[in-house]
Protein backbone atom coordinates (compact mmCIF):
# COMPACT_ATOMS: atom_id res chain seq x y z
CA UNK A 1 0.00 0.00 0.00
CA UNK A 2 1.33 3.37 -0.99
CA UNK A 3 0.96 6.15 1.61
CA UNK A 4 0.72 9.69 0.44
CA UNK A 5 2.57 12.50 2.25
CA UNK A 6 -0.63 13.88 3.86
CA UNK A 7 -1.45 10.41 5.18
CA UNK A 8 2.04 9.99 6.65
CA UNK A 9 1.81 13.38 8.37
CA UNK A 10 -1.60 12.52 9.79
CA UNK A 11 -0.35 9.21 11.20
CA UNK A 12 2.75 10.90 12.65
CA UNK A 13 0.62 13.54 14.35
CA UNK A 14 -1.68 10.90 15.84
CA UNK A 15 1.29 8.90 17.14
CA UNK A 16 2.81 11.96 18.79
CA UNK A 17 -0.54 12.89 20.34
CA UNK A 18 -0.73 9.48 22.00
CA UNK A 19 2.95 9.13 22.96
CA UNK A 20 3.60 12.66 24.16
CA UNK A 21 1.38 12.60 27.27
CA UNK A 22 2.98 9.35 28.44
CA UNK A 23 6.50 10.74 28.06
CA UNK A 24 5.60 14.13 29.63
CA UNK A 25 3.81 12.47 32.52
CA UNK A 26 6.91 10.49 33.45
CA UNK A 27 9.18 13.52 33.39
CA UNK A 28 6.51 15.72 34.96
CA UNK A 29 5.95 13.39 37.90
CA UNK A 30 9.69 13.17 38.60
CA UNK A 31 10.05 16.96 38.34
CA UNK A 32 7.14 17.55 40.72
CA UNK A 33 8.50 15.02 43.21
CA UNK A 34 11.96 16.63 43.07
CA UNK A 35 10.48 20.09 43.58
CA UNK A 36 8.38 18.91 46.51
CA UNK A 37 11.40 17.26 48.07
CA UNK A 38 13.45 20.47 47.74
CA UNK A 39 10.57 22.54 49.14
CA UNK A 40 10.07 20.18 52.10
CA UNK A 41 13.79 20.20 52.85
CA UNK A 42 13.83 24.01 52.84
CA UNK A 43 10.93 24.18 55.29
CA UNK A 44 12.57 21.60 57.55
CA UNK A 45 15.78 23.62 57.60
CA UNK A 46 15.62 25.89 60.65
CA UNK A 47 18.42 28.10 59.31
CA UNK A 48 16.38 28.80 56.19
CA UNK A 49 13.41 29.81 58.35
CA UNK A 50 15.54 32.18 60.39
CA UNK A 51 17.02 33.76 57.29
CA UNK A 52 13.55 34.36 55.91
CA UNK A 53 12.44 36.02 59.20
CA UNK A 54 9.02 34.41 59.06
CA UNK A 55 6.17 35.85 61.13
CA UNK A 56 5.32 33.57 64.04
CA UNK A 57 3.93 33.80 67.57
CA UNK A 58 6.35 33.86 70.48
CA UNK A 59 3.43 33.25 72.84
CA UNK A 60 -0.27 32.40 72.60
CA UNK A 61 -2.99 32.82 75.20
CA UNK A 62 -6.55 31.51 75.45
CA UNK A 63 -8.49 33.32 78.16
CA UNK A 64 -11.91 32.38 79.49
CA UNK A 65 -13.49 35.60 80.75
CA UNK A 66 -16.38 35.47 83.21
CA UNK A 67 -18.52 38.01 85.11
CA UNK A 68 -17.34 36.87 88.55
CA UNK A 69 -13.77 38.02 87.87
CA UNK A 70 -14.67 41.70 87.39
CA UNK A 71 -12.92 44.20 89.66
CA UNK A 72 -13.94 47.87 89.86
CA UNK A 73 -11.47 50.70 89.30
CA UNK A 74 -11.56 51.14 93.09
CA UNK A 75 -10.21 47.60 93.46
CA UNK A 76 -13.36 45.92 94.78
CA UNK A 77 -15.11 42.84 93.31
CA UNK A 78 -18.03 44.02 91.19
CA UNK A 79 -20.56 41.75 89.47
CA UNK A 80 -20.29 41.61 85.71
CA UNK A 81 -23.16 40.64 83.41
CA UNK A 82 -24.87 37.45 84.65
CA UNK A 83 -24.59 34.56 82.21
CA UNK A 84 -22.11 36.36 79.97
CA UNK A 85 -18.81 34.80 78.93
CA UNK A 86 -15.96 35.48 76.59
CA UNK A 87 -13.13 33.65 74.89
CA UNK A 88 -10.14 35.90 74.19
CA UNK A 89 -7.40 34.35 72.06
CA UNK A 90 -4.13 36.23 71.60
CA UNK A 91 -0.94 35.56 69.65
CA UNK A 92 2.13 37.75 70.19
CA UNK A 93 5.10 38.40 67.92
CA UNK A 94 7.76 40.26 69.89
CA UNK A 95 10.03 41.27 66.99
CA UNK A 96 7.15 43.00 65.20
CA UNK A 97 5.60 44.35 68.43
CA UNK A 98 2.35 42.83 67.18
CA UNK A 99 -0.58 41.14 68.88
CA UNK A 100 -3.25 39.23 66.96
CA UNK A 101 -6.65 38.68 68.54
CA UNK A 102 -9.70 36.47 68.08
CA UNK A 103 -12.44 37.44 70.53
CA UNK A 104 -15.86 35.85 70.97
CA UNK A 105 -18.46 37.10 73.46
CA UNK A 106 -21.75 35.44 74.27
CA UNK A 107 -24.52 36.80 76.46
CA UNK A 108 -23.06 40.31 76.39
CA UNK A 109 -25.91 42.71 75.65
CA UNK A 110 -26.35 46.42 75.08
CA UNK A 111 -23.87 48.97 73.83
CA UNK A 112 -20.23 49.34 74.77
CA UNK A 113 -18.97 52.10 77.03
CA UNK A 114 -15.48 53.16 78.06
CA UNK A 115 -13.43 56.37 78.31
CA UNK A 116 -10.85 54.63 76.10
CA UNK A 117 -11.07 54.52 72.29
CA UNK A 118 -12.81 51.13 72.49
CA UNK A 119 -14.35 49.14 75.36
CA UNK A 120 -12.41 45.89 74.87
CA UNK A 121 -8.96 45.84 76.43
CA UNK A 122 -5.91 44.24 77.92
CA UNK A 123 -5.17 45.92 81.25
CA UNK A 124 -2.05 45.67 83.35
CA UNK A 125 -2.89 44.25 86.79
CA UNK A 126 -2.70 40.95 88.64
CA UNK A 127 -5.76 38.91 89.51
CA UNK A 128 -8.09 40.70 91.91
CA UNK A 129 -6.63 44.13 91.17
CA UNK A 130 -7.52 46.99 88.85
CA UNK A 131 -5.10 48.52 86.39
CA UNK A 132 -4.84 50.79 83.34
CA UNK A 133 -5.60 49.61 79.80
CA UNK A 134 -2.51 48.97 77.70
CA UNK A 135 -4.19 47.73 74.52
CA UNK A 136 -7.58 48.56 73.02
CA UNK A 137 -9.20 46.15 70.53
CA UNK A 138 -12.14 46.71 68.20
CA UNK A 139 -15.34 45.82 70.05
CA UNK A 140 -16.88 42.48 69.04
CA UNK A 141 -19.97 42.84 66.86
CA UNK A 142 -22.89 40.63 65.93
CA UNK A 143 -25.92 39.20 67.70
CA UNK A 144 -25.83 39.04 71.50
CA UNK A 145 -25.43 35.26 71.50
CA UNK A 146 -22.18 35.58 69.51
CA UNK A 147 -20.25 38.79 69.06
CA UNK A 148 -16.83 38.52 67.40
CA UNK A 149 -13.74 40.59 66.66
CA UNK A 150 -10.47 39.46 65.10
CA UNK A 151 -7.37 40.94 63.54
CA UNK A 152 -3.95 42.25 64.59
CA UNK A 153 -2.55 45.38 66.23
CA UNK A 154 0.99 46.62 65.67
CA UNK A 155 2.77 49.12 67.92
CA UNK A 156 3.05 51.94 68.69
CA UNK A 157 -0.27 51.60 70.52
CA UNK A 158 -2.90 54.08 71.68
CA UNK A 159 -5.80 53.61 74.10
CA UNK A 160 -7.09 57.15 74.62
CA UNK A 161 -6.85 57.37 78.43
CA UNK A 162 -3.97 59.05 80.25
CA UNK A 163 -1.81 58.26 83.27
CA UNK A 164 -1.10 60.73 86.09
CA UNK A 165 1.66 62.34 84.02
CA UNK A 166 -0.76 63.05 81.19
CA UNK A 167 0.66 60.46 78.79
CA UNK A 168 -1.48 57.89 77.03
CA UNK A 169 -1.67 54.63 78.98
CA UNK A 170 -0.30 52.76 75.97
CA UNK A 171 2.62 55.13 75.38
CA UNK A 172 5.84 53.12 75.09
CA UNK A 173 4.06 49.84 75.73
CA UNK A 174 5.55 46.76 74.05
CA UNK A 175 3.93 43.34 73.77
CA UNK A 176 7.09 41.73 75.16
CA UNK A 177 5.92 43.01 78.55
CA UNK A 178 2.96 40.64 78.37
CA UNK A 179 5.14 37.68 77.41
CA UNK A 180 7.50 38.45 80.30
CA UNK A 181 4.66 38.48 82.84
CA UNK A 182 1.28 37.25 81.52
CA UNK A 183 -0.16 36.87 85.04
CA UNK A 184 0.23 40.61 85.40
CA UNK A 185 -2.35 41.32 82.68
CA UNK A 186 -6.07 40.73 82.23
CA UNK A 187 -8.55 41.21 79.41
CA UNK A 188 -12.14 42.45 79.54
CA UNK A 189 -14.95 44.28 77.83
CA UNK A 190 -17.16 47.08 79.19
CA UNK A 191 -20.79 47.90 78.42
CA UNK A 192 -23.15 50.74 79.26
CA UNK A 193 -24.82 48.63 81.93
CA UNK A 194 -21.60 47.07 83.22
CA UNK A 195 -19.09 49.89 82.96
CA UNK A 196 -16.57 48.18 85.25
CA UNK A 197 -16.66 45.14 83.02
CA UNK A 198 -19.17 42.65 81.67
CA UNK A 199 -16.55 39.85 81.76
CA UNK A 200 -12.92 39.61 82.74
CA UNK A 201 -10.16 37.01 82.58
CA UNK A 202 -6.48 36.84 83.54
CA UNK A 203 -3.99 35.97 80.80
CA UNK A 204 -2.30 33.49 83.12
Amino acid sequence: MHLTTPTILALLSATLAIAAPTADKGHGDKYQKDCKKDWDNKWKNDDWKKNEKLFYFDAEYVVKATPDEVISTAGAPTPGQPGAKGIFKYGINIAENTICYNITLSGVTGGYQSPAVTATHIHEAVKGKAGPPRLAFPNPTGPDERRTSYGCLKGPFFVGTNNTQGADNAAGFHVKQIVANPSGFFTDTHTTQFTQGAVRGQLA
